[in-house]
């Protein structure tokens, strides 16, 4: 019996490319650059904030990374605002949490979103002490796919990474959860598809949350 599962957060329990979509394109639409439709932020996000900006500008009719730093800044007041723009968690993500809270399973967040953002969507979806830890993106741990945050959260924990299920959508995800040893499972409901997840080793991959009881 695994003792810990840690989360990706957009994707994997938030479904929140419409905030993301809609505060990068108002990041755009301020300094004449072109806008996206939302599905095309499926493969602009997943690598925090900062890679996220890049991607759209290098996405112009020419590469625009000369405004990165004007932009980033529009995108982060717009974000700090608006992070939660028609955010919902993904359908069966509060029953599984739920049913490990029952179990007895220690459950944590570990997302590329900045540390406060990350906070405050887990707060205003899910209210508190549903999950016995949270980090986000901060200058002292390095985002994924690094491991390190994984390995953080297995010291606030107490539980070994041998112990963990690890849970994303996307590349970065499964290449966090491999670095760290975790066994890694990736889910279908996100931002990624699954020929991604198998090319990056997930050790497993589901099409519903409740599919994950199975793997603890």
């Amino acid at each position: 019996m695994k003792k810990a599962v840690v989360f990706d957060l957009d994707g994997t329990l938030s479904d929140s490319l419409v905030s993301i979509a809609y505060c990068a394109n108002r990041a755009l639409e301020a300094f004449g650059l072109t806008t996206f439709e939302n599905d095309r932020y499926k493969y602009f996000v997943g690598d925090g904030a900062a890679e996220l900006i890049r991607r759209t500008l290098r996405s112009q009719e020419r590469d625009r990374t000369d405004l990165y730093e004007q932009v980033r800044a529009e995108y982060d007041r717009l974000f700090a605002v608006d992070c939660m723009y028609q955010v919902k968690p993904y359908e069966g993500i509060p029953e599984l949490l739920a049913e490990l809270k029952k179990r007895n399973i220690l459950t944590a967040v570990f997302s590329n979103k900045p540390h406060p953002n990350t906070c405050k969507v887990i707060h205003d979806l899910f209210g508190e002490g549903v999950f016995d830890a949270v980090q986000g993106q901060h200058d002292k741990i390095a985002r994924k796919p690094s491991p390190d945050g994984v390995f953080l959260i297995g010291e606030k924990l107490g539980v070994q990474i041998s112990d963990m299920l690890y849970v994303g959508d996307t590349n970065t995800d499964m290449q966090t959860g491999k670095g760290a040893g975790a066994f890694t499972v990736g889910v279908l409901w996100g931002f990624r598809d699954r020929e991604e997840l198998e090319e990056n080793h997930a050790d497993a991959i589901i099409s519903h949350p409740l599919e994950l009881l199975a793997y603890l």
